[in-house]
């Protein structure tokens, strides 16, 4: 630091001694020796993770028009140190919006020393994912090194002359939307331990349902962020879908392997970690006496979904309402009595046609059908040909809605699109969920 601050004073010496005629170009340059750096913001989208904008700290104030979508140039490599090979990709990305702001990206209203860089994003831009799934060797997402460099490509004017060549690629901080609002933590009951995310409603003077989501295959190990970030998880933390709760906790418990690893096999009906789950949400509800224990709602995708229906089947009167989403308990594993358990319970599915992964006439719809036939009064099927983006922002070549994998169903949940005909109103999932209480407490 000490020899910083001489070669600083050094350099206003020379300054100083310099001749009027030095072109303002060369005068920018030399006062612009502040620091530099860029922070990150990643936002949760319904494929997952991505990285929308940089903030770009240029050390000097600025004026709010003094930069373009070309001002600047935005490279990123990413790298997975769990891969023997590291890096995955690196190039540019599209940068769709520029605009000088205060620090926490809020457009300047005269100047500001920083400048935010909106970049392109979707489903097939990979360059703007933070995570990265290790399909090969751990099964699991997890988030990358993302090394960012922004480096000028025109002259910014200023009243105090020019700056230009500024090479900036000293990172200082990310921020997670919505991800940041939730908290973590871990419980170990039995020698097994499961780590979790969890968020907490605004204090109210009423008490507040919980709702648990169980993470799918991907979302396994032991960064509790990974099961609320890889997909839209985090959206129940949103504002839209918390106003139908007057606000909710959220519980989103993460399992080291799998939900479907079972006692004596994979999807065998049963899972190692159930019993250490139930004890994981008792423990939660014992800690936080604001939650209404006759609201407690339990939905999960995929793996979750194996696990949600395990939870359903074996601690029905515990939950006010379930939401399975493509859920991966074969039918032929569910007895004819513990459809006749479930069948008081309410529940609502969720599922694709065109799922790849756990065949819709092998698991949901047969289970729906028995459910139904023996009665069951408040269950719901929500079962879409395939999964769309519904937010029209992405598309295919032809116009027409961008398509994810089948398997993907989630997505609908995480946006509230299920929708039925209930009392002769057409009701979303949310609607429906927050409706629902548990007549078996007291």
């Amino acid at each position: 630091m000490l020899k910083k601050m001489k070669k600083g004073a050094i350099l206003a010496t020379m300054a100083a001694t310099m001749t009027l005629s030095l072109n303002t170009n060369v005068f920018a340059k030399q006062i612009n020796t502040q620091p530099t750096s860029y922070q990150t913001v990643t936002e949760i989208e319904d494929w997952g993770a991505a990285t929308t904008k940089v903030i770009v700290n240029v050390g000097k104030p600025i004026p709010k028009d003094s930069v373009t979508t070309a001002t600047f140039k935005v490279h990123v490599a990413r790298s997975d140190k769990r891969l023997k090979t590291p890096l995955l990709e690196e190039g540019d990305r599209t940068v769709t919006k520029a605009y000088v702001a205060d620090k926490d990206g809020n457009p300047a209203v005269q100047t500001g020393k920083y400048v935010v860089l909106e970049m392109k994003v979707g489903p097939d831009v990979s360059l703007g994912s933070p995570l990265n799934y290790d399909w090969a060797t751990t099964g699991f997402n997890d988030w990358i090194d993302m090394k960012y460099t922004i480096t000028q490509q025109k002259d910014i004017e200023t009243s105090a002359g020019t700056i230009s060549g500024l090479v900036v690629d000293q990172f200082a901080r990310e921020t997670r939307e919505l991800v940041d609002d939730f908290s973590t933590g871990k419980g170990t009951y039995d020698n097994v331990s499961l780590t979790y995310a969890d968020y907490s409603p605004a204090t109210d003077n009423h008490k507040n349902p919980l709702i648990i989501w169980l993470h799918g295959a991907g979302e396994g190990g032991t960064d509790p962020t990974i099961p609320i970030s890889a997909n839209k998880a985090a959206n129940f933390a949103s504002k839209d879908i918390q106003s139908y709760f007057d606000g909710a906790y959220v519980l989103a418990p993460q399992t080291p392997t799998f939900w479907m690893d079972g006692l004596n096999g994979f999807g065998d009906g049963t899972s190692k970690y159930e019993n250490a789950l139930m004890s994981l949400i008792k423990d939660y509800v014992a800690n936080h006496k604001d939650v209404d224990t006759s609201r407690i709602y339990i939905g999960g995708d995929s793996n979750g979904g194996y696990m949600t229906m395990l939870m359903a089947r074996d601690y029905t009167n515990y939950f006010a309402a379930a939401f399975p989403t493509c859920e991966a308990l074969r039918d032929n594993l569910i007895t004819d009595g513990q459809i006749q358990k479930m069948k008081d319970l309410p529940m609502w599915f969720i599922a694709a046609k065109t799922d790849p992964v756990v065949i819709t006439t092998q698991y949901v719809e047969p289970t729906y059908k028995r459910l139904v036939e023996v009665g069951a009064k408040n269950v719901h099927l929500s079962l879409f040909d395939k999964v769309v983006d519904t937010s029209g922002l992405y598309t295919k070549a032809d116009g027409t809605p961008y398509e994810y994998n089948g398997h993907w169903s989630w997505i609908y949940v995480y946006n509230n699109a299920p929708t039925n005909m209930i009392n002769g109103k057409t009701t979303t999932i949310m609607e429906w969920l927050a409706a629902q209480t548990n007549p078996n407490t007291k």
